[in-house]
């Protein structure tokens, strides 16, 4: 079981994520690489909304590969190229994952390893 860990001695999260996720039991472990916005045909679209979008979906497609679901999430990084506006950003996430909270970390990067990705995000999903 996936337990919620935010002691009351600190400050609570700044947005919606968690501090962190205790594990603690036997189970299986998911650990993906970064993911990011190519479309099934390779495209790549122009919007940071867009490309949230897609890596969201390919997100869920990779955890249902994998026999699981966002519930299973415990950990996100995501990496947005600096001077991108991280709203949209963050409302893709908060639509993906719904009510499901997972400990999460958001870095500006200048680049990604393509200059028309402009994030990548990477999860951790225990079930």
């Amino acid at each position: 079981m996936n337990r919620a860990v935010s002691p009351s001695e600190i400050a609570p999260p700044a947005a919606n994520y968690l501090h962190a996720v205790l594990s603690a039991h036997p189970s299986r472990l998911l650990h993906t690489s970064g993911v990011v916005p190519v479309r099934p045909d390779g495209s790549v679209p122009d919007s940071i909304a867009e490309q949230a979008a897609v890596v969201w979906a390919n997100l869920h497609a990779i955890l249902a590969d994998a026999e699981m679901s966002v519930d299973d999430i415990v950990s996100v990084t995501t990496y947005v190229v600096a001077g991108e506006n991280l709203n949209p950003v963050m409302a893709a996430r908060d639509a993906a994952l719904g009510d499901h909270r997972a400990a999460s970390t958001l870095v500006t990067v200048p680049e990604l390893a393509q200059p028309a990705w402009l994030l990548e995000v990477a999860v951790v999903a225990v079930r």
